[in-house]
């Protein structure tokens, strides 16, 4: 067979070889770096095939197929969302063998649509998007019988827009100059995705700055005057990505664009630009469109098909109904169908490592609030809804970010989770008072009763900000990171060490001890818990308890605990302290207390505060550039 050198291309965002088509997804067989499995990108069912990045070549007598997780087309969502009503896919061949055009209704079951006697030369396969609804994907499968097959150029294609729409990525980066160059790197890595690129901005708001890197000269080559370095103090995520959206949105030349965010420690996939932004173009209405996270541990996890948050409760990360959970995607379930997103579902919120912002919505509905991190995000986009702009969680469309379980939750950003939900509630729900102070006083229970003694101080300290109200966030949220890292401090088990040099605990100490099934009388066990921790009653003087079985009723069970830390480098040391236990507690009752008489006041001051907060005036003040 020819050795050919496949390259895809897309030029001004149109496929080169068909007049007024847009380029929505390009046929990818191998990943971005070798880590990244290609079972991700298409399957081998049978024979054996070479799977590159712009080509797969297929042996005698094989079969593989592109019903995978970057494989496949989204159609439902491409039926429900956008304004396209066909897709092809086309591609060019050499050698002989079968392309067949395939797709899956909402339980997964799969037809044939067309197929294309591979002879040499090009193919174009249409699909109309009209049986998709519910559910439903497109993919190729290629089979060979006596002769190779080489399949290259592929992409899927539609009718393209009459309203052209400018593309923008923001990269947000605090003191991560190393990770933000190699995202950079891959990003601008392959030239038909810088091409459908405005501008790329990155905001650099560390120390450490990422233009003391030898790549950073390379990646500003590669974009001319597309690229923008801003460094800038440190505002967090938010303000960091406000401040690169704002820049496109005021200063960028054009009315309709999209903004796109991307976390600056991702593993990038850069086929998301081509996803998200095509996404964007063809949608009816303004649209927030999210891509997917996957682990990076885990490559081929993840982490959820779409989100929601439930307010009151103060949670997010809840898997939306019908969506895939954490779990393999190269998996298949017991009936035989592929764990992929086949069901449409809804998204609540989506989150910021590689998200799709309209600039109608910032003329709608402002800009983002100033609350540092943690649920600026999910605020976002249950806002948008609030103003008629919906939010899509895009399958196909992913990118590789540092797993969550592997994080710990006892951290000083545990804060600003819990403000901020706070903050959140009191905008976008009717913010019961009642039950949200349930919440927090179950909250701050589990932790005191476990020894996270620290964790009670910060969840004390978020719920008098959030009473205090709107001027917490008068700067940006900065005076709060450096309040709270020092509150935290006085607590001994906030700190991590080595699990062979635990100050205090002699190896004997740190025998493993399992955790039995959770109660089912919570509040009994609770108070009893409480009672042994005051009284020194423990059943155990010491011992380790794994980061999976840390439950609040199996470590209170100890007078001394390792405790080992979610990301498995140390543990963290707790110690029953009768008389931290009862200062924590009268502390938090108190504030608790005040929360039950004025959470609903504090709320009101928040909602009317909202359109000050989010004015382009009050960013322009935080940025210095007002």
């Amino acid at each position: 067979m020819t050795d050919v050198a496949a390259r895809t291309t897309v030029r001004d965002t149109t496929d080169a070889r068909g007049s007024g088509r847009l380029v929505v997804a390009r046929g990818l067989f191998a990943g971005p770096v070798p880590e990244v499995p290609a079972e991700l990108y298409v399957e081998v069912l049978r024979g054996r095939a070479d799977r590159r990045r712009d080509h797969v070549r297929l042996g005698a007598d094989t079969h593989v197929s592109t019903n995978t997780y970057f494989g496949r087309l989204p159609a439902s969502y491409w039926q429900r969302w956008t304004t396209a009503r066909e897709v092809r896919f086309e591609a060019r061949t050499h050698g002989a063998g079968r392309v067949l055009l395939r797709a899956s209704d909402t339980n997964g079951v799969p037809r044939t649509l067309a197929v294309h006697e591979a002879d040499g030369g090009d193919l174009a396969l249409a699909a109309p998007l009209d049986r998709f609804l519910d559910g439903g994907g497109l993919w190729v499968e290629v089979v060979t019988d006596d002769d190779e097959l080489l399949l290259h150029d592929a992409r899927w294609t539609v009718a393209a827009p009459a309203t052209d729409r400018g593309a923008s990525v923001v990269v947000c980066t605090h003191n991560r100059a190393d990770d933000c160059i190699a995202t950079l790197r891959a990003l601008t890595a392959e030239p038909d995705v810088v091409a459908l690129l405005d501008a790329v901005v990155v905001v650099d708001q560390g120390t450490d700055r990422i233009d003391t890197r030898d790549g950073f000269a390379a990646v500003a080559d590669r974009l001319g005057a597309r690229f923008r370095y801003l460094p800038q103090p440190n505002l967090g995520g938010s303000g960091g990505f406000t401040r690169g959206l704002y820049e496109v949105v005021e200063h960028g030349g054009r009315a309709d664009v999209d903004v796109l965010f991307m976390d600056d420690d991702i593993r990038c996939e850069p086929e998301v630009v081509v996803r998200l932004a095509a996404f964007g173009r063809c949608v009816a209405d303004p649209t927030i469109v999210g891509a997917q996270m996957l682990n990076l541990l885990h490559p081929t996890q993840v982490l959820a098909g779409a989100e929601y948050a439930v307010l009151p409760d103060l949670t997010n990360g809840h898997v939306s109904p019908g969506a895939v959970g954490e779990s393999d995607v190269t998996a298949f379930f017991p009936d035989g169908t592929k764990n992929v997103q086949d069901r449409r579902v809804d998204a609540g919120y989506t989150g910021w490592w590689s998200c799709l912002i309209p600039a109608e919505l910032v003329r709608r509905a402002g800009y983002p609030l100033p609350l540092f991190f943690q649920w600026d995000d999910v605020e976002y986009c249950y806002r948008a809804r609030a103003h008629g702009v919906p939010t899509v969680t895009l399958p196909g469309a992913g990118v590789w970010h540092a797993d969550f379980p592997w994080k710990d939750w006892d951290d000083w950003h545990r804060y600003f989770n819990l403000r901020n939900a706070m903050i959140t509630a009191a905008l976008h729900s009717p913010f019961p008072v009642r039950h949200i102070t349930g919440v927090l006083t179950d909250l701050l229970g589990r932790y005191l009763v476990s020894m996270n003694y620290g964790l009670a101080a910060t969840l004390t300290r978020a719920v008098e900000d959030f009473l205090a109200g709107p001027a917490v966030v008068d700067d940006g949220g900065v005076a709060a990171v450096a309040a709270v890292r020092g509150l935290r401090a006085a607590h001994g088990e906030t700190i991590a060490h080595p699990a062979t040099d635990a100050p205090g605990f002699a190896p004997t100490d740190m025998e493993i001890v399992r955790s039995g099934p959770e109660p089912t009388r919570t509040g009994l066990v609770m108070a009893k818990r409480a009672a042994q921790q005051v009284l020194g009653r423990t059943p155990f003087h010491a011992g380790l308890v794994g980061a999976g079985e840390a439950h609040w009723w199996h470590v209170s069970l100890f007078d001394r605990v390792a405790v080992t830390d979610a990301g498995q480098g140390g543990v963290r040391l707790r110690r029953r302290d009768p008389a931290a236990l009862r200062a924590l507690g009268r502390d938090g009752a108190r504030v608790l207390w005040r929360f039950a008489r004025e959470g609903g006041a504090a709320a009101q001051r928040w909602r009317e505060a909202a359109p000050t907060l989010t004015a382009p005036d009050n960013w322009r003040r935080l940025f210095g550039t007002g």
